[in-house]
Formats: C-alpha cells, sequence, structure tokens
C-alpha cells in the first residue's frame, strides 16, 4: 500500500504546523473570554443597550468560529491517522483513494485558517467597505465594473458573508459607472486589502461594431468599517456637503427620495457618498463615518508610497497602474502583477474564485514585512 504510506507521510508533516497554528490563536485565552461573553449575557440588562449587545454578539460569534474551526481541522486531522490505521488491513486500492480525498480536503482548510492567521493587522478583522470606479474604457468599462462586481458579491457569497449596498450609479448604457458596497464578515477588510489598485480587462468588446480587442480599466478602493467614534475633529469649512436624490438599478437596491449625501473633504480631494439608509441624517452619519476612516488611514500613514496604497482613487485608473489583468481574448489568463499569480480559468475567477490571489498577496505581503 504504497499510496497509504505516502498519505502517512505527508499527514504526518501537518503536526507540527498544526500545533504552531492552535499556539497561535491563543485559544485557551480565548475560551475565558467566550465564558466571560456568555456570562454578561445572562445578565438581565444585557439589551438595556442594543449596540453594546450587539457588539457583543458579534464578537462572541467571531471567537467561536475561530475555535470550532480548528477543532474540526484538529479532529479531521486524528481521523485521519484512523483511516491510514484501519487502512494499513485492506487491499482495495480504493480505500487509500479516499483518505487521499480526505488529506487533501484536510489541506484546504488547514491552508484557510493559516491564511486567516496572517491577519493581524488593526483593522483585518472589521468588515469591508469597497468602492468601484469605471475608468479609460467608457462604456466597456463600466461593463467590466459590473463583471466586477458580481465577482465580490459571488466571493462574499461563498465566504457566507453579507453585501450591503451604499451608492450605486448605473452606467448610461450598461454596467455601473461607480458603486459603493460593504462586505459583512469576519476579516472581510484583511481579505479585501488585497483588490486595492486598478484591474484591468481585455477582451473583444460586445460594444464594438467591428469586434475588435479593447482594454479597460476599473479602480478598487477597500477601507475599513471602522464601527467605534474616531476622534477625529474635521472643521466645517474643510467639507462640502451635497444633498442629491438616491439612484439604482432598481428599488430594492436604493430608496429614491432626496436623502443622499455626497461629502468632499476639501484639503484631500476626498469625496464620499451614501444613499442605502431611508433618512437623510443616517446616510449623512454613514457618510462621515467613512470619511472619518479613510482620514485615519491616510493619518496612520508616513510616507506618500503607503498613502498611495490606502487611497486607490490617487491612482490613475488606466496603463501602467493595474495589480491585475483579466485577459479573456485570444487566450485565456487572470495574472497578479504584484504576486506574479497565474490562473487560466478566468471565468472561475470571474464568478468568485478568487481565493488563490488573496491568500497569494497575504503571503507576499507577511514576506514583504
Amino acid at each position: 500500500m504504497v499510496l497509504l504510506d505516502n498519505i502517512k507521510t505527508e499527514i504526518l508533516t501537518y503536526e507540527a504546523p498544526l500545533q504552531e497554528v492552535g499556539e497561535s490563536l491563543h485559544l485557551e485565552q480565548n475560551e475565558k473570554r467566550i465564558e466571560e461573553l456568555h456570562m454578561e449575557m445572562e445578565s438581565p440588562n444585557f439589551w438595556d443597550n442594543p449596540d453594546k449587545a450587539n457588539a457583543h454578539m458579534k464578537e462572541l460569534k467571531d471567537l467561536e468560529g475561530v475555535r470550532d474551526s480548528f477543532n474540526a481541522l484538529k479532529t479531521q486531522f486524528d481521523d485521519i491517522l484512523t483511516l491510514i490505521e484501519m487502512g494499513e488491513e485492506e487491499t482495495d486500492d480504493s480505500f487509500a483513494e479516499e483518505v487521499e480525498a480526505e488529506l487533501n480536503d484536510f489541506k484546504n482548510k488547514f491552508e484557510e485558517i493559516r491564511i486567516a492567521n496572517l491577519l493581524s493587522e488593526e483593522y483585518d478583522n472589521c468588515n469591508a467597505i469597497l468602492r468601484l470606479n469605471a475608468g479609460a474604457g467608457g462604456t466597456e468599462s463600466c461593463d467590466w465594473a459590473g463583471m466586477l462586481y458580481r465577482m465580490y458579491t459571488r466571493w462574499a457569497e461563498r465566504k457566507g458573508f453579507s453585501i450591503e449596498v451604499l451608492d450605486y450609479l448605473e452606467g448610461d448604457e450598461a454596467g455601473i459607472k461607480n458603486v459603493t458596497f460593504q462586505i459583512n464578515g469576519l476579516n472581510a477588510y484583511g481579505y479585501m486589502q488585497s483588490e486595492k489598485g486598478v484591474h484591468r480587462l481585455v477582451r473583444i468588446s460586445p460594444f464594438n461594431a467591428q469586434g475588435k480587442r479593447q482594454t479597460s480599466f476599473v479602480s478598487m478602493d477597500v477601507m475599513p468599517d471602522i464601527e467605534e467614534d474616531l476622534d477625529i475633529d474635521i472643521p466645517e469649512e474643510d467639507m462640502r456637503i451635497d444633498v442629491f436624490r438616491s439612484s439604482g438599478a432598481g428599488g430594492q437596491k436604493v430608496n429614491k427620495t432626496s436623502s443622499a449625501i455626497r461629502i468632499t473633504h476639501l484639503p484631500t480631494g476626498i469625496v464620499v457618498q451614501c444613499q442605502n439608509e431611508r433618512s437623510q441624517y443616517q446616510n449623512k452619519d454613514k457618510a462621515m463615518q467613512m470619511l472619518k476612516a479613510k482620514l485615519y488611514l491616510l493619518k496612520k500613514e508616513a510616507n506618500a508610497e503607503k498613502l498611495s496604497d490606502i487611497r486607490g482613487e490617487i491612482k490613475e485608473i488606466g496603463w501602467g497602474s493595474q495589480i491585475r489583468s483579466y485577459v479573456l481574448q485570444p487566450y485565456t489568463m487572470v495574472k497578479d502583477h504584484r504576486t506574479n499569480i497565474e490562473n487560466a480559468n478566468a471565468s472561475a475567477v470571474l464568478d468568485g474564485d478568487i481565493d488563490m490571489f488573496i491568500n497569494g498577496y497575504l503571503k507576499w505581503r507577511n514576506h514583504q514585512e
């Protein structure tokens, strides 16, 4: 049973790394915090402050999720070793093939937990606010923005994350001119940092009657949804606040009243918009939260290079500034220009299969640091 011997050798190479990951997750410390949260939830006054209660619930869910995922992985490791012992008495190769499939599943889950463990920066665990802006290419770029929006929503669905549209402007003929949306889930911002920058598409344009290849660009800006009230004072004279009527792709996406808010921060040129909430005041509060988060991140960065990484929109949305290229004709290939990771299955990538690029970026960033 050569195959089974090889499986045993490979699974045992994960014994020490599995223990290291468990230690880095601070499971004992987290278990104490879980017990504290459960005790606080039993208080009769727990729901007197809904915001605080919801924050407790989120923290509890996140901690239990990390614990349960690791415990399940540890159990799977032990089960594979048990299966190998059972298989040593078998003569049927199909049993070894089943164990190999279990090993591959274990390896994928181990990689997911190991990658998530790299997300240790201050706001990595936050929800993510993303903004797509169509650039050079006219209608073609608007269509490309719509394709990217679908790609990220599909990725979020696979992760079990939720999507909330904050601002939406349709293209004149097709697609999206710009859209701001929030992905809610543990480490959403940590994962989505990899997507900040300019995305380039090469294809035969359906909007070109001559059937020529066309290149289009869309920029992605990413910021954390920082829920706490940031201590940032923004003088009123530094802001221009515009109220306008909401627009969007349908009544279920955004409301249609004159309650949408656009805030322009004059010293930096930062513009934030929100039209998803039902009242002008709610939209203004959300927009101010977004502006403060942007300014906080800018303040943290000490040099212009890092500042340009945070504010993806200050890069020109065109040639020479892309982080990733998506080629659909004459061949299919998606390539990340920072990590050099490639995937020839472009249709799968555009359907949300982008984990290889996200994980590759996180490893690359960790190595750079």
